[in-house]
C-alpha cells in the first residue's frame, strides 16, 4: 500500500509540473516600439504614411458631425475622428489647447485624417 500511495504521490507531481510548464507565461515586452512622431497639420498633410503614430498640439476649432471634428494649428487644418469613449469630460470648445495622439489613416480618395486615440487638455 506504501508503495501505490508512492506513486500516486509521484504521478500527482508529474502532472502538476507539466501543467506548470505548459502555463503560458505574460511577460512585460521592453524593448523598441512604435515612435509616435510629434508633428504638426502640415507634416502630416505632406509626410505621414496611412497608420503614422503621430501627436498634435492644437484647438478643436468645430465639430462637422457625430465624433468629427476639425483640428488646426498654426500650419493648417485637418478633420480628426475622436470617439465619445475617449472624449475629455470636461467642456472644450474652440479656444481649448490640446494634444491629440492617434493614427493617420488616408483615405483612398485623397482624404487624409487623424484617427484620435488619445486626447489631453493643456494649460
Amino acid at each position: 500500500m506504501s508503495i501505490l500511495r508512492t506513486k500516486s504521490i509521484s504521478t500527482a507531481l508529474a502532472i502538476g509540473v507539466t501543467a506548470f510548464a505548459l502555463t503560458p507565461v505574460s511577460a512585460q515586452y521592453t524593448g523598441p516600439s512604435e515612435k509616435v512622431m510629434a508633428v504638426t497639420v502640415a507634416d502630416v498633410m505632406e509626410k505621414s504614411k496611412d497608420d503614422d503614430k503621430v501627436a498634435l498640439k492644437g484647438m478643436l476649432i468645430r465639430k462637422t458631425s457625430d465624433e468629427h471634428y476639425v483640428f488646426s494649428d498654426a500650419t493648417g487644418e485637418i478633420s480628426v475622428e475622436i470617439d465619445d469613449k475617449v472624449f475629455p469630460k470636461v467642456p472644450v470648445d474652440d479656444k481649448t489647447t490640446v494634444q491629440i495622439r492617434g493614427e493617420v489613416d488616408k483615405g483612398l480618395v485623397g482624404k487624409t485624417e487623424i484617427d484620435v486615440e488619445a486626447i489631453e487638455i493643456l494649460k
